[in-house]
């Protein structure tokens, strides 16, 4: 039976990668998905909830049914953990929750691009690796994805 691998992203990269279906951050998504499966916690998720319903991204939904289908793929998507919260190593004490879910899920890596969190690679073992490194690292490569965003954009 094969190991699955556990992927933890902080919650701007996730909402990057829900409003923008051609951002890396998307590409890094997909490609977490393809090769494991996401790792969330009650205040990851939360987090999420409450970014993602701000009114400052209502442009990007019809109604607030969209945002609830991006909340229901998320928890589709992923493994709920509950860790203990005892982590104290990142100086943005909002983003220990992150660090304390990776090593939790003993995460196969913590995808951010929080300069706070990127400092810390590797936590415990675990890569913290912005989504382009991410995409090199775990997928066919970023250029492949690049390339492939290209192709389905219009000129300008």
């Amino acid at each position: 039976m094969k190991k699955t691998s556990f992927f933890v992203f902080d919650t701007n990269t996730l909402i990057s990668a829900a409003l923008i279906s051609t951002s890396v951050n998307a590409g890094a998504l997909d490609s977490a998905l393809n090769n494991g499966t996401l790792a969330i916690s009650e205040p990851t998720l939360q987090e999420f909830i409450d970014v993602i319903s701000q009114k400052k991204f209502d442009k990007y939904f019809l109604d607030d049914g969209e945002r609830l289908e991006i909340i229901d793929r998320l928890e589709r998507n992923s493994v709920i953990f509950f860790p203990k919260g005892t982590i104290t190593a990142c100086r943005d004490p909002k983003d220990n929750k992150f660090l304390d879910l990776s090593v939790a899920a003993s995460g196969a890596c913590l995808i951010t691009g929080d300069k706070d969190l990127l400092i810390l690679h590797p936590f415990c073992s675990i890569p913290i690796l912005s989504a382009a490194d991410f995409l090199s690292v775990f997928s066919i490569g970023y250029i492949f994805y690049a390339a492939v965003v290209l192709a389905v954009l219009p000129l300008r």
